[in-house]
């Protein structure tokens, strides 16, 4: 599998900066992902997005408006575990 990998910083709540990388689930097809994550999207405000972290192996939902800077982002290919 070929997927994009994206790359920012955000300000957090408490005004700590947190860097990750991260896969936007929209591009991943929905047999790669576990049951109940490629269904129903939950309701989250405007200007977030629930994503997967690629180096905490994790859930994270980032707020697009708190953005530091821009966001990057690269091809890669292999498999991703979302689970």
């Amino acid at each position: 599998m070929t997927f994009d990998v994206y790359y920012g910083s955000f300000k957090k709540k408490d005004g700590s900066v947190r860097s990750m990388k991260f896969v936007k689930l929209d591009e991943i097809p929905k047999e790669a992902l576990p049951e109940g994550k490629g269904g129903k999207k939950p309701k989250l405000q405007e200007g977030m997005e629930l994503v997967w972290d690629i180096e905490n192996k994790g859930y994270r939902v980032i707020n697009y408006n708190t953005l530091l800077g821009e966001l990057g982002s690269y091809h890669m290919s292999g498999n991703l575990n979302l689970k």
